[in-house]
Protein backbone atom coordinates (compact mmCIF):
# COMPACT_ATOMS: atom_id res chain seq x y z
CA UNK A 1 0.00 0.00 0.00
CA UNK A 2 2.65 2.46 1.12
CA UNK A 3 4.51 2.09 -2.75
CA UNK A 4 1.09 2.25 -4.09
CA UNK A 5 1.17 5.48 -2.64
CA UNK A 6 4.77 6.46 -3.29
CA UNK A 7 4.28 6.09 -6.77
CA UNK A 8 0.88 7.88 -6.82
CA UNK A 9 2.71 10.89 -5.35
CA UNK A 10 6.07 10.56 -7.84
CA UNK A 11 3.44 10.73 -10.54
CA UNK A 12 0.37 13.11 -9.70
CA UNK A 13 0.96 15.84 -12.50
CA UNK A 14 1.70 12.77 -15.14
CA UNK A 15 -1.75 10.88 -13.91
CA UNK A 16 -3.86 14.05 -13.09
CA UNK A 17 -2.75 15.08 -16.65
CA UNK A 18 -3.95 11.95 -18.30
CA UNK A 19 -7.04 12.19 -16.31
CA UNK A 20 -7.85 15.92 -17.54
CA UNK A 21 -7.33 14.65 -20.97
CA UNK A 22 -9.65 11.65 -20.88
CA UNK A 23 -12.30 14.13 -19.10
CA UNK A 24 -11.87 16.45 -22.37
CA UNK A 25 -12.09 13.78 -25.39
CA UNK A 26 -15.11 12.44 -23.04
CA UNK A 27 -16.66 16.05 -23.27
CA UNK A 28 -15.60 16.63 -26.69
CA UNK A 29 -17.03 13.29 -27.92
CA UNK A 30 -20.37 13.64 -25.80
CA UNK A 31 -20.88 17.52 -27.40
CA UNK A 32 -20.13 16.69 -30.84
CA UNK A 33 -22.04 14.98 -33.03
CA UNK A 34 -19.08 14.67 -35.65
CA UNK A 35 -16.63 13.38 -33.05
CA UNK A 36 -19.31 11.60 -31.49
CA UNK A 37 -19.83 9.89 -35.18
CA UNK A 38 -15.92 9.35 -35.85
CA UNK A 39 -15.24 7.52 -31.73
CA UNK A 40 -17.54 4.97 -32.22
CA UNK A 41 -17.13 4.42 -35.71
CA UNK A 42 -13.38 3.78 -35.19
CA UNK A 43 -14.30 1.78 -31.99
CA UNK A 44 -16.75 0.03 -33.90
CA UNK A 45 -13.68 -0.89 -36.42
CA UNK A 46 -11.32 -1.91 -33.98
CA UNK A 47 -13.62 -4.01 -31.67
CA UNK A 48 -14.55 -6.06 -34.72
CA UNK A 49 -10.88 -6.40 -35.74
CA UNK A 50 -10.12 -7.74 -32.25
CA UNK A 51 -13.28 -9.96 -32.65
CA UNK A 52 -12.22 -11.72 -35.87
CA UNK A 53 -8.74 -12.21 -34.64
CA UNK A 54 -9.69 -13.56 -31.74
CA UNK A 55 -11.93 -15.90 -33.53
CA UNK A 56 -9.55 -16.73 -36.21
CA UNK A 57 -7.07 -17.81 -33.15
CA UNK A 58 -9.67 -20.20 -31.94
CA UNK A 59 -10.90 -21.64 -35.20
CA UNK A 60 -6.92 -22.34 -35.30
CA UNK A 61 -6.80 -24.38 -32.44
CA UNK A 62 -9.60 -26.06 -33.58
CA UNK A 63 -9.11 -27.25 -37.04
CA UNK A 64 -7.79 -30.36 -35.69
CA UNK A 65 -11.44 -31.15 -34.60
CA UNK A 66 -13.10 -29.83 -37.90
CA UNK A 67 -10.96 -31.83 -39.91
CA UNK A 68 -11.38 -35.05 -37.80
CA UNK A 69 -15.37 -34.11 -38.37
CA UNK A 70 -15.00 -33.37 -41.77
CA UNK A 71 -13.00 -36.97 -42.62
CA UNK A 72 -15.41 -38.97 -40.48
CA UNK A 73 -18.46 -37.22 -43.00
CA UNK A 74 -16.46 -38.10 -46.43
CA UNK A 75 -16.21 -41.43 -44.68
CA UNK A 76 -19.71 -41.54 -44.79
CA UNK A 77 -20.42 -40.31 -47.75
CA UNK A 78 -18.12 -42.55 -49.83
CA UNK A 79 -19.77 -45.27 -47.85
CA UNK A 80 -23.01 -44.27 -49.32
CA UNK A 81 -21.98 -43.63 -53.04
CA UNK A 82 -20.39 -46.95 -53.56
CA UNK A 83 -23.70 -48.22 -51.60
CA UNK A 84 -25.31 -46.67 -54.60
CA UNK A 85 -22.74 -48.09 -57.32
CA UNK A 86 -23.28 -51.32 -56.02
CA UNK A 87 -26.98 -50.88 -56.05
CA UNK A 88 -27.00 -50.08 -59.86
CA UNK A 89 -24.83 -53.35 -60.26
CA UNK A 90 -27.14 -55.39 -58.12
CA UNK A 91 -30.16 -54.02 -60.40
CA UNK A 92 -28.65 -53.75 -63.73
CA UNK A 93 -26.80 -57.41 -63.35
CA UNK A 94 -28.50 -59.44 -60.66
CA UNK A 95 -31.96 -57.87 -61.31
CA UNK A 96 -32.37 -57.25 -57.51
CA UNK A 97 -30.93 -55.49 -54.61
CA UNK A 98 -28.97 -57.88 -52.81
CA UNK A 99 -28.49 -56.46 -49.23
CA UNK A 100 -25.34 -57.85 -48.70
CA UNK A 101 -23.73 -56.42 -51.80
CA UNK A 102 -25.21 -52.82 -50.88
CA UNK A 103 -23.58 -52.78 -47.44
CA UNK A 104 -20.01 -54.77 -49.10
CA UNK A 105 -17.71 -51.81 -48.02
CA UNK A 106 -17.33 -49.90 -44.95
CA UNK A 107 -15.13 -47.38 -45.04
CA UNK A 108 -13.10 -45.55 -41.66
CA UNK A 109 -11.37 -42.07 -41.72
CA UNK A 110 -7.81 -42.02 -39.85
CA UNK A 111 -5.42 -39.17 -39.20
CA UNK A 112 -2.14 -40.15 -40.32
CA UNK A 113 0.43 -39.93 -37.72
CA UNK A 114 3.72 -41.07 -39.52
CA UNK A 115 4.97 -41.22 -42.89
CA UNK A 116 7.53 -41.34 -44.80
CA UNK A 117 8.19 -41.18 -48.74
CA UNK A 118 12.01 -41.42 -49.74
CA UNK A 119 12.44 -44.91 -48.99
CA UNK A 120 11.98 -47.95 -51.50
CA UNK A 121 9.86 -49.70 -48.10
CA UNK A 122 7.46 -46.87 -47.44
CA UNK A 123 4.85 -47.36 -44.51
CA UNK A 124 2.29 -45.08 -43.00
CA UNK A 125 1.09 -45.09 -39.62
CA UNK A 126 -2.59 -43.76 -38.21
CA UNK A 127 -4.12 -43.06 -35.31
CA UNK A 128 -6.90 -46.00 -35.54
CA UNK A 129 -6.62 -49.63 -34.92
CA UNK A 130 -8.93 -53.18 -33.65
CA UNK A 131 -11.15 -51.45 -31.46
CA UNK A 132 -11.96 -49.19 -34.26
CA UNK A 133 -12.56 -52.10 -36.49
CA UNK A 134 -9.25 -52.13 -38.48
CA UNK A 135 -7.80 -55.39 -39.31
CA UNK A 136 -5.14 -56.23 -41.91
CA UNK A 137 -5.40 -56.73 -45.16
CA UNK A 138 -7.80 -53.40 -45.45
CA UNK A 139 -7.26 -50.92 -48.28
CA UNK A 140 -6.23 -47.53 -47.55
CA UNK A 141 -7.40 -44.72 -49.97
CA UNK A 142 -7.67 -40.61 -49.74
CA UNK A 143 -9.96 -38.63 -51.24
CA UNK A 144 -8.01 -38.80 -54.75
CA UNK A 145 -6.99 -42.36 -54.90
CA UNK A 146 -4.99 -45.80 -53.76
CA UNK A 147 -2.58 -45.08 -50.61
CA UNK A 148 -2.20 -48.67 -49.48
CA UNK A 149 -3.10 -51.04 -47.46
CA UNK A 150 -3.19 -52.24 -43.91
CA UNK A 151 -0.08 -54.78 -42.79
CA UNK A 152 -0.80 -54.58 -39.62
CA UNK A 153 -3.04 -52.98 -36.53
CA UNK A 154 -2.84 -52.67 -32.75
CA UNK A 155 -5.56 -51.37 -30.19
CA UNK A 156 -5.57 -47.59 -31.06
CA UNK A 157 -2.64 -47.79 -33.90
CA UNK A 158 -2.48 -49.31 -37.82
CA UNK A 159 0.60 -49.47 -40.00
CA UNK A 160 -0.11 -49.55 -43.51
CA UNK A 161 1.91 -50.59 -46.88
CA UNK A 162 2.09 -47.53 -48.93
CA UNK A 163 1.39 -47.54 -52.54
CA UNK A 164 5.38 -46.61 -52.34
CA UNK A 165 6.44 -49.79 -51.65
CA UNK A 166 8.77 -51.58 -53.62
CA UNK A 167 6.95 -55.05 -53.37
CA UNK A 168 3.16 -53.18 -53.21
CA UNK A 169 1.16 -54.52 -56.73
CA UNK A 170 -2.23 -53.00 -57.46
CA UNK A 171 -4.91 -54.68 -59.40
CA UNK A 172 -5.49 -52.13 -62.18
CA UNK A 173 -7.06 -51.52 -65.51
CA UNK A 174 -7.36 -48.58 -67.93
CA UNK A 175 -10.49 -46.99 -67.28
CA UNK A 176 -11.40 -46.11 -71.09
CA UNK A 177 -10.98 -49.28 -72.33
CA UNK A 178 -11.10 -51.92 -69.39
CA UNK A 179 -7.67 -53.51 -70.13
CA UNK A 180 -6.03 -54.84 -66.95
CA UNK A 181 -2.67 -54.41 -65.70
CA UNK A 182 -0.78 -54.39 -62.58
CA UNK A 183 0.15 -50.86 -61.13
CA UNK A 184 4.06 -51.64 -59.09
CA UNK A 185 6.36 -48.44 -57.52
CA UNK A 186 9.42 -48.53 -59.19
CA UNK A 187 11.52 -46.88 -56.05
CA UNK A 188 12.31 -43.82 -57.57
CA UNK A 189 9.61 -40.92 -57.56
CA UNK A 190 7.27 -40.53 -54.93
CA UNK A 191 4.48 -39.03 -57.61
CA UNK A 192 5.04 -41.57 -60.06
CA UNK A 193 4.82 -45.48 -60.97
CA UNK A 194 4.98 -48.01 -63.21
CA UNK A 195 2.13 -50.24 -65.02
CA UNK A 196 3.70 -53.48 -65.65
CA UNK A 197 1.42 -56.24 -68.05
CA UNK A 198 -0.63 -54.02 -70.33
CA UNK A 199 -0.33 -56.23 -74.07
CA UNK A 200 1.64 -53.77 -76.55
CA UNK A 201 -1.72 -54.49 -78.99
CA UNK A 202 -3.85 -52.72 -76.43
CA UNK A 203 -4.38 -48.62 -78.06
CA UNK A 204 -2.74 -46.51 -75.23
CA UNK A 205 -3.32 -42.72 -75.20
CA UNK A 206 -1.38 -40.27 -72.97
CA UNK A 207 -3.88 -39.03 -70.04
CA UNK A 208 -5.87 -41.78 -69.82
CA UNK A 209 -6.71 -43.13 -66.52
CA UNK A 210 -5.70 -46.10 -64.32
CA UNK A 211 -8.11 -47.22 -61.65
CA UNK A 212 -8.51 -50.36 -59.34
CA UNK A 213 -9.64 -53.21 -61.51
CA UNK A 214 -11.97 -55.01 -58.17
CA UNK A 215 -10.65 -57.86 -59.18
CA UNK A 216 -9.33 -58.85 -55.83
CA UNK A 217 -11.38 -58.53 -52.47
CA UNK A 218 -9.36 -55.72 -51.53
CA UNK A 219 -9.90 -52.34 -53.41
CA UNK A 220 -13.44 -51.92 -54.86
CA UNK A 221 -13.27 -51.43 -58.48
CA UNK A 222 -12.43 -48.15 -60.00
CA UNK A 223 -11.23 -46.14 -57.20
CA UNK A 224 -8.38 -43.99 -59.11
CA UNK A 225 -4.51 -44.34 -59.19
CA UNK A 226 -2.94 -42.27 -61.51
CA UNK A 227 -2.78 -41.06 -65.05
CA UNK A 228 -0.59 -42.24 -67.89
CA UNK A 229 1.89 -39.80 -68.42
CA UNK A 230 4.54 -41.88 -70.90
CA UNK A 231 4.16 -44.68 -72.68
CA UNK A 232 6.24 -46.90 -75.50
CA UNK A 233 6.86 -50.52 -77.11
CA UNK A 234 10.09 -52.31 -77.36
CA UNK A 235 10.13 -54.06 -80.50
CA UNK A 236 10.28 -57.50 -79.10
CA UNK A 237 8.30 -56.59 -75.94
CA UNK A 238 5.37 -58.53 -75.18
CA UNK A 239 4.05 -55.61 -72.68
CA UNK A 240 3.88 -51.59 -72.87
CA UNK A 241 5.96 -49.94 -70.70
CA UNK A 242 3.96 -47.22 -68.88
CA UNK A 243 4.44 -44.63 -66.41
CA UNK A 244 1.41 -43.21 -64.41
CA UNK A 245 1.69 -39.85 -62.25
CA UNK A 246 0.34 -41.18 -59.19
CA UNK A 247 -3.22 -39.44 -58.23
CA UNK A 248 -2.93 -39.37 -54.32
CA UNK A 249 0.22 -36.97 -53.06
CA UNK A 250 1.91 -39.04 -50.55
CA UNK A 251 4.06 -36.80 -49.56
CA UNK A 252 1.07 -34.41 -47.78
CA UNK A 253 -1.08 -36.93 -46.41
CA UNK A 254 -3.22 -35.60 -43.72
CA UNK A 255 -6.41 -37.85 -43.40
CA UNK A 256 -6.90 -41.38 -45.19
CA UNK A 257 -10.04 -44.20 -45.52
CA UNK A 258 -9.50 -47.53 -44.79
CA UNK A 259 -11.94 -49.46 -46.26
CA UNK A 260 -13.52 -52.61 -44.57
CA UNK A 261 -14.77 -55.74 -47.25
CA UNK A 262 -17.98 -57.54 -45.49
CA UNK A 263 -17.65 -60.07 -47.96
CA UNK A 264 -13.53 -60.54 -47.76
CA UNK A 265 -14.21 -63.86 -45.66
CA UNK A 266 -16.65 -65.39 -47.78
CA UNK A 267 -15.06 -64.55 -50.97
CA UNK A 268 -11.66 -65.88 -49.70
CA UNK A 269 -13.18 -69.65 -48.65
CA UNK A 270 -14.29 -69.97 -51.91
CA UNK A 271 -11.67 -69.23 -54.06
CA UNK A 272 -9.03 -70.93 -51.77
CA UNK A 273 -11.94 -74.40 -51.95
CA UNK A 274 -11.63 -73.54 -55.76
CA UNK A 275 -8.19 -73.38 -56.17
CA UNK A 276 -7.69 -76.82 -53.66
Amino acid sequence: MQRLLLFLIKYRAFLSFMLLEMVCLWLIVENNKYQSASYFNSSNKVSATLLSTSQGVRDFFNLNDVNATLAAENAQLKRQIEQYNQSLYSINVRQNRDEDILKKYDFISAKVIKNSTRKFENYITVDKGLKHGIEPGMAVVDHRGVVGKVKTASNNYSVIISILHGNMLVSSKIKRTGDLCTTQWDGRDYQRAQVLYLPRHINLNVGDTVVTSGYNAIFPEGVPVGIVESYEIQEDALFHDVQIKLLPDLNSLSYVYLIKNNLLIEQDSIENVTIE
